[in-house]
């Protein structure tokens, strides 16, 4: 195999440098490749000329990948059909740190498939980090709560943010009742109609298939701190401290000090590595081990994503 990275991460892989990426998708070598993604972490494919969200489904398709319905989404999506959606609607000059997709929830995406529709005139790569490599980098004062007391997701659905009936699917408060009760996921309904979330995970996981220790959560990413303060200020000014659309803590409820999110983050830019789009490349990353992020962009940029191969962890959802 052919890396042009280095580090090799992403992976990339096209018509006449590597066996694998093969110019149309019915030729595409299902085992080759999935064999790739589990050795790499992260897998670019360039040559299919992916051009619609159909496109994108009948590779995920070839390549056995089994969408999944996506529930508690932290931004909006639109529903391209298929089991594939656009990518995460999040303002083009503002950074999305590096996430695992649900990483919060019960039951995760263990691949996701990007198709790039139309690539950015500047910027707007959707970059990788290896988390084993970021687990390797933490300090082991960072790790060591997290790993004794798990991570704590605190959301609060109201004006600002998504509204619950996307987050969850469903218009009525009894089937969400349902699913957080299934889901382990404490719900909160206050008198005027908003919904509080409070939820604990494992920060730590065991890849089900290497047997590697992961990091594997969104306690960075999804911190109150990361919020542009301005707007943090007004949110708490509006809705109060546990007001925030997003917030996270220490499983015990404690709150992360604000050197240790940036020790997280800067674990996350150590390990990053990025190959700009191109029209009609498709992107597979092992979403347990490989986190993502997408950069700040200039002109149309349209990714067509499929979140596939769901699985429970044993031992990632932890009691209240």
């Amino acid at each position: 195999m052919t890396t042009l990275l280095d580090p090799p991460l992403p992976i990339v892989a096209e018509p006449g440098r590597t066996p694998i990426a093969t110019v149309t998708t019915s030729t595409l070598d299902r085992e080759a490749i999935r064999t790739a993604l589990a050795t790499h972490g992260a897998l670019l494919l360039r040559g299919l000329d992916v051009a619609t969200a159909a496109d994108v489904a009948a590779v995920a398709d070839a390549l056995g990948v089994v969408p999944m319905r996506e529930r508690e989404r932290f931004a909006s999506r639109r529903d391209l059909g298929g089991g594939v959606h656009s990518g995460s609607e999040w303002p083009h000059d503002e950074p999305m740190c590096m996430h695992h997709e649900l990483s919060y929830a019960a039951e995760v995406p263990a691949t996701a498939v990007f198709g790039c529709l139309t690539a950015p005139a500047d910027g707007g790569a959707t970059a990788v980090a290896d988390s084993q490599e970021v687990l390797r980098a933490l300090p082991a004062e960072v790790v060591e709560p997290f790993r004794r007391l798990g991570w704590l997701l605190k959301r609060a659905y109201h004006e600002v943010g998504v509204a619950w009936t996307e987050a969850f699917g469903a218009d009525d408060t009894a089937a969400v009742d349902a699913y957080c009760a299934a889901n382990a996921v404490q719900a909160e309904w206050l008198p005027d109609g908003r919904l509080h979330t409070r939820q604990r995970r494992a920060a730590v996981i065991t890849h089900p298939v290497t047997g590697e220790e992961v990091w594997f959560n969104q306690a960075a990413f999804l911190n109150g701190r990361t919020l542009d303060p301005m707007i943090r200020e007004y949110l708490v000014a509006m809705y109060g401290e546990d007001g925030l659309p997003f917030d996270t803590a220490y499983g015990d409820g404690t709150p992360v000090p604000e050197d240790v999110v940036e020790t997280i983050n800067a674990a996350y830019r150590a390990a990053t590595r990025r190959e700009p789009w191109q029209r009609g490349d498709v992107l597979l990353v092992d979403n347990l081990r490989t986190a993502h992020s997408r950069e700040p962009y200039t002109g149309d940029r349209e990714i067509a994503v499929v979140l596939g191969d769901p699985v429970r962890l044993p031992g990632h959802v932890l009691g209240h």
